[in-house]
């Protein structure tokens, strides 16, 4: 398998120490094993996301994320700029296709980064980790270092918003996108029939509308119960902090007893390539997933 090289965005909530480390950790463990070198853009910022629309203006919400297209061009130049977080891949993707649709909205971005000594020449291309991994590496290629298929293991492929819409992955539905259920089979999991699949988890309403974010949710975590679902499986850390953490204020609230480990892909790949618990970041998890840490041991 050819090396690939690429100028990786942990944006804020997977990087180190914080509430998605265990997806970059996972996210190394499989790079790793396919050869995939994830080059850190130096001093990157946050992208944005959702503070970066909170009254600041359209400019600097612009001009944040094209510091790290900046970035990324002078320091690692020719290499694709990578995301693992949904929310960083939209605010990326659509402030580049904004900025490539305006030549005035370029002209003053470049005049805001003079400032930093930074330019941006809309160069480096800005993907998700999953589009990497489809469309470099393919299907087929990603089964061959699996030496531990999780066999016997039901998994829910909750693909969520951001991934999904505007966007999406090249080739997918909308209404029922396929990739996640993919990567699962290819782990050696069995996908269920999931119809949650692209509902949102309620996202940062959970902090200031807890309530109507935990229907969505409990409306989430019931649905993989009901074909069998042992876990779930997210390309978002949105919604793995949202779909895990919660079950528990809704389980006292509601009496249910949910008790649904939530994951990333990057974890099912990486302990099905041979990662141990700690190298797939299962040590991270709040809901323990017992199941595939018996099989990294």
């Amino acid at each position: 398998m050819a090396k690939k090289n690429i100028a990786f965005y942990p944006g804020c909530s997977s990087q180190r120490k914080s509430s998605a480390a265990n997806y970059l950790t996972s996210a190394r463990a499989m790079c790793e094993k396919l050869d995939i070198t994830m080059n850190e853009i130096p001093d990157w910022n946050c992208c944005g996301a959702s503070v970066g629309y909170a009254e600041g203006g359209e400019l600097p919400r612009l001009a944040i994320t094209a510091r790290n297209f900046a970035l990324a061009e002078q320091h690692l130049p020719g290499q694709d700029m990578v995301s693992t977080c949904a929310a960083c891949w939209l605010a990326t993707r659509e402030t580049q296709e904004r900025l490539a649709a305006s030549p005035q909205l370029m002209q003053e971005t470049n005049e805001a980064l003079a400032a930093a000594n930074l330019v941006y020449q809309g160069q480096v291309k800005v993907r998700h980790m999953v589009e990497v991994l489809i469309e470099d590496i393919g299907y087929e290629a990603l089964k061959t270092p699996v030496v531990k298929p999780l066999q016997g293991i039901k998994f829910a492929g909750y693909v969520g918003c951001q991934t999904n819409r505007p966007f999406g992955i090249a080739g997918e539905s909308f209404e029922n996108p396929l990739y996640l259920d993919k990567l699962i089979e290819i782990a050696g999991g069995e996908a269920v029939p999931y119809d949650q699949k692209v509902t949102c988890c309620g996202g940062a309403l959970a902090f200031s509308e807890p309530d109507k974010a935990q229907r969505q949710i409990r409306q989430i975590v019931e649905s993989a119960y009901d074909p069998g679902a042992a876990m779930i499986v997210t390309p978002c850390p949105l919604c793995q902090a949202n779909g895990e953490v919660y079950q528990s204020e809704i389980n006292k609230k509601q009496n249910t007893r949910f008790n649904m480990p939530v994951l990333y892909y990057a974890q099912l790949l990486a302990v099905a390539y041979g990662a141990t618990a700690a190298e797939a970041g299962l040590d991270g998890q709040v809901i323990r997933a017992a199941r595939l840490e018996n099989i990294a041991a």
